[in-house]
């Protein structure tokens, strides 16, 4: 999987060697290093060894589901009616202000459990579920405790910038300086985030209004991601790129203009098809203009209770493979090498390269397209964290 590898940098009857949790070969089993006598040696039988798969933009924690109003739009129930009757994002703010840390961490870990189970090593989660200093904070840091809970590598985001909540009484601008001048400074001082996101959309917030928050972010030491042009083009992934984002995500709307500033910037374009096929979303991210302007793409689950309630990287590969025509090498970089570039750990996972963490897949298959193509069925042998 590195960067300059012919496509996919397929090895035949290869050997990856760890010590202390970190790769020091990975390549033709004939070049093994000298030195290894007393080592473990695990026969993997000849399958296949990828990266362990990396899903970077999941909403892992919050309590509850919204499997309720599902059946109300199924029923022909408007997305108003749904409102008035108390669900949407407000359903998901109500349910993790009224949970503890420990009923968050309860209620999230069969969910990292199910990623895990299809070879996933490392999980962004974000916060964007509180809305208010306290259960933001506490939203991160029950993320944080899923790592210590599981044999995973945790990053988190913080999404206070999410949507509005209703003791905001609509007052955005109100909402969003005390996002950039309360919240962050405090989770930022409490080391809960490692990057900062935002919705920058019209039934969230505007690009002046993100920029506020992208501001404080830079000068806390923050990296930036966005929630970018899934409804709409409000310039979402130019903006994005003119902070250097991490990642821009969804991106249904983007224009050739956004795609090249992403290229410039380095920003990794983040494909979102389960969020798109929920909602049954009709506009495709431009996944042409993308590869015209080499810009890296990312395929993660978007896991989250409304529009996303996905818990399969296996099944969002084919998704992005199915719905938006992206080849079996783009989905398989998509989950590992530059799904890490989008959470900044290039140097650390996504790749078999020394030096990178032995984070690694097994597979039971014949060839890595069928880690794509087959739907409902988990191939994994084993995985591995850190040569554990």
């Amino acid at each position: 999987m590195r960067t300059d590898a012919d496509g996919l940098g397929l090895v035949e009857r290869g050997a990856v060697v760890a010590r202390d949790g970190k790769i020091v070969h990975a390549g033709p089993e004939a070049d093994l290093p000298t030195g290894l006598s007393g080592a473990v040696l695990v026969d993997c039988d000849g399958r296949w060894i990828t990266p362990g798969l990396i899903d970077c933009h999941t909403h892992l924690v919050y309590a509850g589901n919204r499997a309720n109003e599902f059946e109300m739009r199924l029923a022909g129930a408007s997305y108003e009616e749904v409102a008035r009757a108390g669900g949407g994002i407000v359903s998901s703010v109500r349910g993790v202000r009224a949970a503890s840390e420990d009923q968050l961490i309860k209620e999230s870990l069969p969910r990292l459990d199910a990623l895990i189970a299809e070879g996933v090593t490392t999980v962004e989660v974000k916060s964007g579920y509180g809305l208010d200093a306290t259960s933001e904070a506490k939203s991160l840091r029950a993320a944080r405790r899923l790592g210590s809970e599981r044999p995973v590598t945790i990053r988190t985001t913080f999404l206070g910038a999410h949507a509005l909540p209703v003791e905001a009484n609509g007052d955005k601008d109100a909402y969003i300086e005390q996002v950039a001048n309360e919240m962050l400074p405090a989770i930022a001082r409490d080391r809960l985030a490692d990057a900062v996101d935002g919705f920058c959309e019209g039934i969230a917030f505007s690009p002046e209004q993100i920029a506020r928050v992208f501001d404080a972010a830079r000068a806390l030491g923050l990296p930036v991601k966005l929630h970018a042009d899934q409804l709409s083009d409000l310039g979402g992934a130019e903006l994005a790129a003119r902070y250097g984002a991490l990642s821009a995500d969804h991106l249904e709307h983007t224009s050739e203009a956004g795609a090249a500033a992403m290229a410039k910037s380095g920003t990794v374009a983040t494909i979102l098809p389960g969020a798109f096929y929920f909602i049954r979303e009709t506009v495709k991210p431009p996944i042409d203009l993308f590869r015209q302007h080499k810009v890296p793409m990312a395929l993660a689950t978007d896991s989250n209770p409304g529009t996303s309630p996905l818990t399969s990287l296996l099944l969002t590969m084919n998704m992005g493979a199915t719905l938006f025509s992206m080849t079996v090498e783009e989905c398989l970089t998509g989950v590992t090498r530059n799904a890490a570039q989008a959470l900044g750990l290039q140097d650390e996972v996504g790749t078999l390269e020394p030096g990178k963490w032995a984070d690694l897949a097994i597979w039971d298959i014949e060839r890595p397209a069928e880690l794509v193509y087959r739907i409902g069925f988990n191939p994994l042998h084993a995985r591995i964290w850190r040569g554990q």
